[in-house]
This record gives structure tokens, C-alpha cells and sequence, in this order.
């Protein structure tokens, strides 16, 4: 009855965004679009399904109904809402200097919400694009402090020049911004969590100021964030003679690899996991017992866990992402490619 789901995005106008998306081949609504949700249940934008059967359904309504069938085994049994949310950020202006809370802090803080860790795959990136990553090293608590209340916290951060396809794992506690000319997916922990320590003094359409954080933001930064690489290479493992998937990023909260893939690729959804595909290059087909589904850059897949065998048919590239088990998703077929612990540990982020 199930299979690979399609989504009607959410569209969010904040005053940062522009027309970037629709080389994604979004349909924008008329204005400027920062933000497309491509999947998420969150109350602030719950996508609905775009495809076959249950087109037109909320995806909360869905996973109510086949709980088992879409979450899997392995989140079935917990008390974990959907875990994950996918984006798409068109940068046209720089995003506030901003900080996550770890979901201590959240559930605490934020009336029960979760922390918020989250990675970026850099779609398109004007030259000279830059991203804020973490503070400068020696940077302390006071020094951010009085940095902040003398209005000169640029003296205090660490930016990084990015290029298309660059990887990067932005954790709970590390300070951060999307600066302007940048295009990005972005996986994410299923919040909406954000606490704001510099807006450049902009207001909104109608002369207000977005609201800071400072305080929390405090309370959260960590300052041995990001004094290390903020790129993340990841591993190669061959997929067969023409393809590779690149294992990036992988924690408790979610794990992405990287496909490029010119043929076919063979997967298996053997109830224990969902998986979601967010296609950034090329074009594919999904072929599942039952029918195939036509995808295309910029789309982004959920694959229930009780789908079975699928292939994924085409020259594309996409960001597969789900929750793992570190040891057996992600550690075991590292190792037996040849790859050493400290291989993983160096090259993989989130690994610990």
C-alpha cells in the first residue's frame, strides 16, 4: 500500500530570502522565498503529500495511520516524534547570527522542544560566499559578552569561504550564519529552535526589529566549536564500477551520504528505517514493487521502512538521510572497505 512519497513544499518569506529557488524548480509565490520545507512535521509547516494515492494527506496524518510501516522498528518503540526536517535556504541576504540549543536546553527552555543539530550542503555559492562557523580561537564567554554589548561581535567570529558541494556539520552549541549568495540543503533535527545574538540592526516590513536571544545564546555557545576544519570529506565507498555513495556526517540524530550515481543503485527498506533522498543534480527513477516514480533536482523522497527492495535508475546526485545505528550503518561497512577507526573518526563527522 505504501510507497516512496513526494512533497508539496512550505514556503517561509523571511526578509533574508530571494528568487534563488526556482532554479530548484520551485514554484514561488510571488515575493521574495527564503525557505522551502521539504519535509517536516513540524507545527510550523506540515508537509503534504504531492503523489499517487495519499496525495493531498498530511504527513502527521499518515505516520498516525501507518506508524510501523513509514517510522520502523527502530523508532516505533520510542517516543521520538518524526525526527528530521529537510530544507532548502536561499541565502539572497545574510541569516542572523544564530545558535541551537542541545535538547536539555530545549526541552526545558522551549516547552518540551528538541534541540536543534543540523548539517548544510552548499547548492550554489556566489565567489567570495562566505559562512559564519564557530568564534575565533581564544575567544571566551566574557570576551562574546562584551563583544556583543559594545556592538563589535565581528571581531569574534570565524568565517569560511564555500563552493558547491562543500559539507558541513553545524551542531548544537556552535555559533553560526548563512552569509549573503549562498544556495543550501539543509538536514536538521525535527525544531524550530533559534536564538538570535546579531541581526545587523535590520528591521522588518513593517519598522520592527526581529527579536535577539542573547541571553539563552549564551547559555549555549560552545567556544571549542569550530576552532577545528568546518568542512567535512567523508569516505568513498564504490557502489558498483560507475557509482560511490560518500558517508558525510553521521550522529545519533541522522546520517547522510552522499550519492553520485550513473546506472542503477539496488536499496532495501527492510522495516527497520525510513530513509529520505533529497535530490540536489540530475534525474532518477524509483522502481519498487508496485511502480516507479520519476525524480529530478531539487525533489525531495521519503521511503517508508516497509517499502522492501527499490532501484534508484539515472545520472543524479542526492543526500541520503536517516537515523542510524553508528556501529552498523555506519561504522561496520566503513571498516570492512578498508577504512580504519581513526579513518572514520577524522573524516566522518559527528563520529565520536
Amino acid at each position: 500500500m505504501l510507497y516512496p512519497f513526494k512533497f508539496n513544499p512550505v514556503f517561509k518569506d523571511y526578509i533574508w530570502g530571494g528568487r534563488e529557488l526556482e532554479k530548484l524548480g520551485k514554484r514561488l509565490p510571488e515575493g521574495i522565498t527564503a525557505e522551502s520545507w521539504e519535509i517536516s512535521t513540524h507545527p510550523d509547516g506540515i508537509s503534504s503529500i504531492a503523489n499517487g494515492e495519499f496525495r493531498g494527506q498530511l504527513l502527521t496524518d499518515l505516520i498516525d495511520r501507518f506508524e510501523k510501516e513509514i517510522l520502523g522498528t527502530e523508532l516505533y518503540t520510542t517516543s521520538v516524534k518524526f525526527p528530521l526536517l529537510i530544507k532548502f535556504i536561499d541565502a539572497n541576504k545574510k541569516l542572523s547570527v544564530q545558535v541551537h540549543p542541545r535538547d536539555e536546553y530545549a526541552r526545558s527552555h522551549e516547552n518540551g522542544e528538541l534541540g536543534k543539530n543540523e548539517m548544510w550542503y552548499i547548492l550554489a555559492a556566489k565567489p567570495g560566499a562566505k559562512l559564519v562557523y564557530g568564534t575565533r580561537p581564544g575567544i571566551t564567554k566574557p570576551d562574546f559578552r562584551k563583544a556583543v554589548e559594545e556592538d563589535r561581535i565581528g571581531e569574534c567570529l570565524n568565517e569560511v569561504e564555500v563552493f558547491p558541494g562543500d559539507v558541513l556539520n553545524i551542531p548544537a552549541g556552535l555559533i553560526h550564519a548563512i552569509e549573503e549568495g549562498i544556495v543550501l540543503a539543509e538536514i536538521q533535527q525535527n525544531s524550530n529552535t533559534t536564538y538570535r545574538v546579531f541581526d545587523y540592526n535590520r528591521v522588518d516590513s513593517k519598522g520592527n526589529k526581529r527579536p535577539l536571544h542573547i541571553e539563552k545564546a549564551l547559555d549555549v555557545i560552545d567556544f571549542n566549536l569550530g576552532i577545528n576544519k568546518a568542512k567535512t570529506k567523508g569516505l568513498d565507498v564504490k557502489l558498483n564500477s560507475t557509482s560511490t555513495k560518500s558517508y558525510k556526517i553521521a550522529n545519533k540524530y541522522f546520517s547522510v551520504e552522499e550519492y553520485d550515481v550513473n546506472g542503477d543503485v539496488e536499496e532495501n527498506a527492510d522495516g527497520s528505517k525510513f530513509y529520505i533522498y533529497v535530490f540536489v543534480d540530475g534525474a532518477a527513477e524509483i522502481l519498487y514493487n508496485g511502480g516507479k516514480i520519476e525524480v529530478a533536482k531539487g525533489e525531495s523522497i521519503l521511503v517508508p521502512a516497509a517499502l522492501g527492495k527499490y532501484t534508484i535508475e539515472g545520472k543524479f546526485k542526492a543526500l541520503k538521510t536517516y537515523v542510524p545505528d553508528i556501529k552498523m550503518d555506519i561504522e561496520k561497512p566503513l571498516l570492512n572497505s578498508g577504512y580504519s577507526k581513526e579513518d572514520i573518526f577524522k573524516n566522518v563527522a559527528g563520529v565520536k
